[in-house]
Order: C-alpha cells, then sequence, then structure tokens
C-alpha cells in the first residue's frame, strides 16, 4: 500500500512542477497540503489563504466523499483538490471531470519516504521500463514560484515617434489587454496575459518600468503578478497577505501605487487594508496602524465589497498619504502610515437618514485623486456627490451641486498632472441606474476647480449609449495637450490625445474592463 495521492486541477500543475499527481506522507488534509506548500512554493496562497483556511470556492474530496480540512488520510486514498463549479462545464466538454483526466494523465511524485521517486530519478531507470514519457514544463521558475506567460501579437512595422505613442494596460473580467499605437489611435493589441481571468488593476512602476498586475483567480484566489515585459513571462509576488494574527485574508486587490522613496509601492486591498512593498513590489507587508483602527468592527462594505481603493502620495514628501475606503471615508497620515486620522467633514452622505449623518461612518469614496502640481488639493467622487479638498483631505466643499453637471454620481475621477484646477468625471445616472444618462457618453471638464462643468463627447457614441464606467477604468497620461482614456463595462475603450476636445474608440468588444491605465 503507498502512501495517499494529492490530484491537483489543471490549473494548480505548473504551480507543483508540472505535475498533476504527488505521493504525501500520511496526515490531515491539511497537513497534507501544508507539506505540498513546502515542496512546491508556488502551491502558497492558493489552496489554503493567509489564515490556513480552504479557499471559499476550493473543495476537498478524499477517494469519493467531499471531506474537509481535518479529514485525515490513510495509506492508499486519494485526495482531490477540486475547483467549485462557479465558472460553467467547459472542463466537462473538454473531456470529463478533473478527476476523471487525472487518471487519465497520472504524473506522479512521491514526496518523503523510501518509495519517493522523482521525474529525473525516473528518467534514469530508461524510457523501456515506461509507457509514455513524461512532459516536462517548458516554462522556467524563479524562486520556486511558476511564471505566466502572456499571448502576444505582432506591433506594426511603422511606428510614430516616441512621444506619439501610448501604451495602455487594461484590464478585463478576461484577462489583461495591451495596447500600443499613436496617442490619439488607432492602437492595436500586442499582448494578453492571464486569459480567462479577472484583472483588477495593471501599472507600470515609471522608476524601474517593472510592470505589476493585480489578478484573482475565480476559485484560488488574488494574487500580484510582476514582469519587465508585459508579451512575456510574469513571476508571482509573495503577498498582499494578512499576517496569521489578523484574523483575516485578502479577497481582492483594488490598486498598486508607486510610492515616493526608491523601491517603495503601495497596494490596496479587500477588506479595507494597505500594504507596503520596499523591494519593488516582490514582498508585501500590512499596515498594522490603519488595520488597527479602533472603529474598524464599525465599518461598513459598499456594493464591490470593504475596499481600499486609491491611494494618493505626496511628491516630494514620502510621509504624507492619503487613501480612499468604501465605504469608510477618507484616511490621512503625515508620519508614513504609523498614525491615521479621519477626513470626512463637509461630505454629504445622502443614502443616511439626515437624523443619523452625524453619527455614522459609512462614507462611501468612489475615487479619489491628488493634483500633482498643489498637492494639498484633492478631488473625489462620491457616493453621489463631487468633491474638492484644499487643506488634503480634512475638509471638502462641494463642486458638484448646480454646477453644470447632469449627476453627482459616477465611479471614476480623473485630474489634469500639469493644471491642479482640471478635472474630469464620467457622470451616471443614479445609484439605481449606473449608466450614463440619456444615453450619451459624455466626460465633464472642469478648468476652475469645480466652479464650472462642462462636456466633452465629440466622437463619443450619442444615441442608445447606456454604459458602465467603473473607478478604476479611468486614466490621464503625463503629455501636452493632455491624453485621456477609460474603458466600459461594455468592451469599449476611448481616447483623447487633445484634453478631451475630441475622442476616439480604440477598441469593441473586449471584455467587460475593470481598469485602464496609461503607462508610457
Amino acid at each position: 500500500m503507498h502512501m495517499p495521492t494529492v490530484t491537483l486541477p489543471s490549473p494548480l500543475v505548473d504551480r507543483a512542477g508540472g505535475l498533476r499527481q504527488l505521493d504525501v506522507p500520511s496526515g490531515t488534509a491539511l497537513e497534507v497540503i501544508r507539506r505540498l506548500e513546502v515542496q512546491h512554493a508556488g502551491l502558497r496562497g492558493w489552496i489554503l489563504d493567509e489564515q490556513g483556511r480552504l479557499r471559499e470556492h476550493v473543495k476537498l474530496f478524499v477517494n469519493d466523499a467531499e471531506a474537509s480540512l481535518d479529514t485525515a488520510l490513510s495509506d492508499g486514498d486519494e485526495l482531490h483538490i477540486v475547483p467549485a463549479i462557479s465558472g460553467g462545464a467547459g472542463r466537462a466538454r473538454r473531456g470529463g471531470s478533473e478527476r476523471a483526466r487525472s487518471r487519465r494523465e497520472p504524473r506522479r511524485r512521491r514526496l518523503g519516504g523510501r518509495r519517493g521517486t522523482t521525474r529525473a530519478q525516473s528518467g534514469r531507470r530508461g524510457a523501456a521500463k515506461r509507457r509514455s514519457k513524461p512532459r516536462r514544463s517548458a516554462r522556467r521558475r524563479s524562486g520556486g514560484k511558476r511564471s505566466v506567460p502572456a499571448r502576444t501579437a505582432t506591433l506594426p512595422a511603422s511606428r510614430p515617434s516616441r512621444a506619439e505613442r501610448a501604451e495602455l494596460l487594461v484590464g478585463t473580467r478576461k484577462g489583461l489587454i495591451v495596447l500600443r499605437g499613436p496617442r490619439g489611435g488607432p492602437m492595436k493589441v500586442v499582448a494578453r496575459a492571464f486569459p480567462g481571468l479577472p484583472v483588477e488593476f495593471a501599472t507600470r512602476d515609471p522608476r524601474t518600468g517593472t510592470y505589476l498586475a493585480s489578478v484573482t483567480h475565480w476559485q484560488f484566489g488574488p494574487h500580484v503578478f510582476l514582469t519587465n515585459d508585459p508579451a512575456g513571462e510574469w513571476q508571482q509576488a509573495d503577498g498582499p497577505a494578512f499576517p496569521p494574527d489578523a484574523g483575516a485574508a485578502v479577497s481582492r486587490i483594488w490598486v498598486i501605487e508607486p510610492g515616493v522613496e526608491p523601491g517603495v509601492l503601495w497596494a490596496g486591498a479587500a477588506p479595507a487594508a494597505f500594504f507596503k512593498s520596499t523591494d519593488a513590489g516582490r514582498t508585501w507587508t500590512l499596515n498594522r496602524a490603519l488595520w488597527d483602527q479602533p472603529t474598524r468592527p464599525q465599518w461598513e462594505a459598499g456594493a464591490g465589497g470593504l475596499c481600499l481603493h486609491s491611494i494618493c502620495t505626496w511628491p516630494g514628501d514620502p510621509k504624507r498619504l492619503a487613501v480612499g475606503i468604501s465605504a469608510a471615508g477618507v484616511w490621512i497620515t503625515d508620519d508614513g502610515g504609523e498614525s491615521w486620522r479621519w477626513g470626512v467633514h463637509g461630505l454629504v452622505p445622502r443614502y443616511v437618514p439626515e437624523e443619523a449623518r452625524a453619527n455614522t461612518l459609512a462614507y462611501c469614496v468612489h475615487s479619489l485623486q491628488r493634483a500633482r502640481l498643489r498637492p494639498a488639493t484633492l478631488y473625489m467622487q462620491f457616493h453621489g456627490g463631487v468633491y474638492r479638498s484644499d487643506d488634503a483631505g480634512e475638509t471638502w466643499i462641494d463642486i458638484g451641486t448646480d454646477r453644470g453637471l447632469p449627476s453627482d454620481f459616477g465611479f471614476p475621477i480623473a485630474v489634469d498632472p500639469h493644471d491642479p484646477d482640471r478635472a474630469f468625471v464620467i457622470p451616471l445616472v443614479r445609484d439605481e441606474d449606473r449608466v450614463t444618462p440619456q444615453g450619451k457618453l459624455r466626460i465633464y471638464e472642469t478648468r476652475d476647480g469645480g466652479q464650472h462643468w462642462r462636456a466633452r463627447a465629440k466622437g463619443l457614441p450619442q444615441q442608445n449609449a447606456y454604459l458602465t464606467i467603473l473607478r478604476q477604468a479611468f486614466c490621464t497620461d503625463a503629455n501636452a495637450p493632455l491624453g485621456l482614456y477609460f474603458g466600459a463595462e461594455s468592451g469599449e475603450l476611448f481616447g483623447s490625445a487633445d484634453a478631451g476636445r475630441t475622442w476616439s474608440t480604440f477598441a469593441e468588444h473586449l471584455p467587460p474592463i475593470l481598469s485602464v491605465r496609461c503607462s508610457r
């Protein structure tokens, strides 16, 4: 009788060195999985979350019975790690269940014990003793973590000058799509990475040239990946993840923002957590001061969860930051995150009964952006309201009511990096009808800090255009004239190379767009 056998699903095979089946010394299912993580570091965080709990959309079976982490495995048992049925029946149509296919592809490695056999050892025994030669993974590994390839297209032979070209990183519900081309379009898709998976956010650190992507696997949770070439291989970072004593697990990584100091990056995650990296995104640590805020037990989640989605650094001062949380308001630090204070004075949560507003903590920030040339100025798209702060987030002024906007509800807001009085919003009808008003897609611009707004719509659809643009799906570049880019949940991508005076459709028929960032 041999040791228990663990059978992995297809998404985890590459993370275990290309092995689908592995023999592991007996113990509880939890102990067996922990042994797998020791032997194959690429599996860490995929089956179990950082608290050692089975991920929500993963099931365990021992032989033919559903099991738990406490189930004991004896010699000869088979532990199946199975994605929960949350993504359709595509695997069955391609030839049966994971368990059935795994029996037809019996790749195996034994971990520990005298009977342990690696593929390399098996190869030395000669091909005559094997019916078929096991396939080896052609992908490279780094630090025990599996790399993920991108699918690429060929760039056009004739290119505009570097000053006229742009690169857009478009996170969608079905992968990361990279486009390059003239700033005013047309652009071409040059790479697609993480096919089939939601890419919540992707950006490029201009200091190092490193690309970072936040990817949420349907069954195996959120992870950050890094690369120097979005058309090449991506390496998994260590975190963001909670320490064991935090009693929580990261459910989504909303945003990644380069810091002021070399090598520093910040990440915002759900549930409302703030993480710091000091090694260019390879490892991450939790900011305990914000996590341990005494009011946290009373914080309420918005429709998208309890998420920290906006990070505003202060140019030239690494200690000053502001973050936006849905739905727990604005939090400000002047000491690099050692302490935090709340900045909500002047915000009006109209979704809360008027008599209860004085005591509520439910301030639903949708997006928060800093004016780079006047850092004390912040702009906010609120859950019903557009606001500006001139004192670094301490107090807020209403700039959305009776100023020319068709609605003050929306998700994203963008600020001109060269002009602190210039900002852009994309209004939606209201909370209950989150589409562009009157079936017209219009961007609204202010040139006077929100005193007046005017529509910018030339080139955008103006009939039956009921689109939804999410909080991370609108951005600027750093050029003059300013470039503006945004994407819709319906899969259209739009851009302007003249600060919104005219617009072009850059792409159609993409998956629902979650984020857009101009990386060059």
